[in-house]
C-alpha cells in the first residue's frame, strides 16, 4: 500500500483558499491556489495531500450541500481536477475528506423533506420523526451528529443513500482521479456501511486508501479484515506534546508500547495509523509546546515512530495559533504564500528518510534506553534496523545500551555513529541511526 510509505500534508481547503465563511452562491477559482503549492508540498518531503471538505456545503465543509459538486467558494470541477492534475505531476497524491455520516440542512435530498415532508421520497435517507419537531420548526425532529442539528444524521442503513455515496465516490475518482478517503467521524459510521464501502473502494483502482478518524485509544475494530487501511492516532496525539513538556518520555513509550510493541495483547501489530502534532481542530504544536526547542524533536519523534506522518499546512515552518471556544477559523487560515526555514529544512530530511526506510515505514517497535528526558527505541524490517534516539534535555547524555551492533549511519544527516564506549546524545537532539 502506497499510502504506509508516504508522509501526509493537510490542508483545509476552505480557509487556506481565504473563502467565506458562509456560501453565497458565487463561483470563484479560490481552489487553484492549492496547485501554486505543490513544489512547497513536494521540497517538505510530502508526497500525499489530505484535503478537508471541498464539496459544496453550508458553511465550513463538513456540511454537505452536494457531493457530486466542488464548493462554489473554491471554484468549478473543472478547477479542482486541473489542481489534482498538477499534484500529480509532482507526484502527490490525493486524498479527500470523506463526510458521510451527516450533511448539512442544505443538502438537497433534505431541502426536499423539508418541502415535502412524508411525501418526499428521501424520507427515509434521514432518521426522521414526523411526530415531533426540530429546533429549526421545521415539522418534524431528526437525528443530529451529537446533538449538531445542523448537521443531518444520514441512513447508512438505507440502500438508496449507500448507492449515492458510492455512485458519488465512482465520480470522484473518474473525475479527479484521487486515491483515498478520510473517513470524517469514522467511529459514528455504522460498521456494515463502512465494510461495504472498503469493498466498493477496493473495486476502483489498485490501492484505493482508507483512513478513519477515530478518536478512541483502541482503534482496533476499525483495522480488522475488510475494513479500514487506518486510523488517526489521537491516542498518541497528547502523548508526544505531553512527553516533552512534562519532560517524560515514559508516557509517550508506554503508548507507543501498548499499540505496537513485541507483548502478545499489543493493539496494532501490523497496521498503521496516522499520525500527526497537530490538526485542522486542535493548537498548533508551536502553541503547546513550552519550550521552542523541543519543535524539531516532536516532528523527529512522531516521524520515526510506526505510523503515517501528517503535516498540517504552516506548522511546517513554526505558525502558531490557538483553539479558541466557538471558533476554529484561527486554526484554519489563509497564508499568502509557503514559508520556509530550519524547522521546514528539517522536516524535509525526516520525510526523506523515513520514505526511504522499510523499517520506518513497516517495522516493529522496541523500547531500548528509556528515562524521563530520552529515548531510544528500535524499528526492525526485514534485514534492516534503525534507532529512532530523542534527547529533549539541555544537557549531552551518554546512552549505554546494547545496540546489537557496533556502527549506524543517522539517516538524517548521513554521518556515521559508533556506539562503542556509549552512544553521545547532545542537547535537544534527535538521530535516526541505521544499523549496519
Amino acid at each position: 500500500m502506497w499510502a504506509y510509505e508516504s508522509v501526509f500534508y493537510q490542508i483545509y481547503p476552505m480557509g487556506f483558499c481565504g473563502a467565506p465563511w458562509e456560501n453565497d452562491g458565487k463561483t470563484v477559482n479560490r481552489v487553484s491556489k492549492i496547485a501554486t503549492w505543490a513544489k512547497h508540498i513536494a521540497s517538505v518531503g510530502c508526497n500525499a495531500l489530505y484535503l478537508s471538505p471541498v464539496f459544496e456545503s453550508d458553511s465550513h465543509g463538513y456540511d454537505t450541500r452536494d457531493f457530486r459538486k466542488i464548493d462554489c467558494r473554491l471554484g468549478s470541477n473543472a478547477d479542482f481536477a486541473a489542481v489534482c492534475d498538477t499534484l500529480h505531476e509532482n507526484g502527490i497524491r490525493v486524498v479527500l475528506d470523506g463526510v458521510f455520516n451527516h450533511v448539512g440542512r442544505g443538502f438537497w435530498a433534505f431541502r426536499d423533506v423539508q418541502e415535502k415532508k412524508w411525501d418526499s421520497p428521501y424520507k427515509d435517507w434521514f432518521l426522521i420523526n414526523f411526530d415531533g419537531n426540530s429546533n429549526y420548526n421545521d415539522g418534524f425532529w431528526y437525528e443530529g451528529w451529537e446533538g449538531h442539528y445542523e448537521l443531518v444524521k444520514l441512513n447508512l442503513r438505507n440502500e438508496a443513500v449507500i448507492q449515492h455515496i458510492f455512485d458519488c465516490i465512482r465520480g470522484w475518482v473518474e473525475e479527479f482521479d484521487i486515491d483515498g478517503l478520510r473517513l470524517d467521524v469514522a467511529y459514528s459510521l455504522d460498521r456494515d456501511f463502512m465494510r461495504r464501502l472498503r469493498a466498493f473502494c477496493d473495486t476502483l483502482k489498485p490501492d484505493f486508501f482508507l483512513v478513519g478518524e477515530v478518536m478512541s485509544s483502541d482503534c482496533s475494530p476499525f483495522l480488522a479484515d475488510g475494513m479500514l487501511h487506518a486510523c488517526t492516532n489521537y491516542d498518541c496525539y497528547k502523548g508526544l506534546y505531553s512527553s516533552f513538556n512534562s519532560m517524560n518520555m515514559f508516557e509517550i513509550t508506554h503508548s507507543l508500547q501498548r499499540q505496537f510493541g513485541p507483548e502478545y495483547w499489543t493493539l496494532y501489530k501490523g497496521k498503521h495509523l496516522l499520525s500527526f502534532v497537530d490538526n485542522h481542530d486542535v493548537t498548533r504544536v508551536a502553541s503547546i509546546l513550552q519550550n521552542e526547542k523541543h519543535l524539531p524533536l516532536i516532528y523527529a519523534l512522531m516521524v520515526g515512530m510506526p505510523g503515517i506522518p501528517c503535516i498540517y499546512y504552516g506548522s511546517e515552518w513554526g505558525e502558531k495559533a490557538v483553539k479558541q471556544p466557538g471558533s476554529d477559523a484561527n486554526l484554519r487560515p489563509c497564508f499568502d504564500e509557503p514559508q520556509s526555514n530550519e524547522l521546514t529544512a528539517f522536516i524535509a530530511k525526516l520525510a526523506e528518510a523515513k520514505k526511504n526506510s522499510k523499517a520506518l515505514c513497516y517495522g516493529n517497535f522496541t523500547t531500548r534506553l528509556l528515562t524521563t528526558k530520552q529515548v531510544i527505541f528500535e524499528r526492525a524490517f526485514e534485514d534492516e534496523r534503525v534507532m529512532v534516539a530523542i534527547n529533549a534535555d539541555d544537557q549531552p547524555f551518554t546512552a549505554h545500551f546494547n545496540a546489537e551492533a557496533g556502527r549506524a549511519r543517522d539517516l538524517i544527516t548521513g554521518e556515521v555513529h559508533d556506539f562503542g564506549g556509549g552512544s553521545e546524545l547532545p542537547p535537544y537532539f534527535a538521530a535516526y541511526w541505521q544499523v549496519f
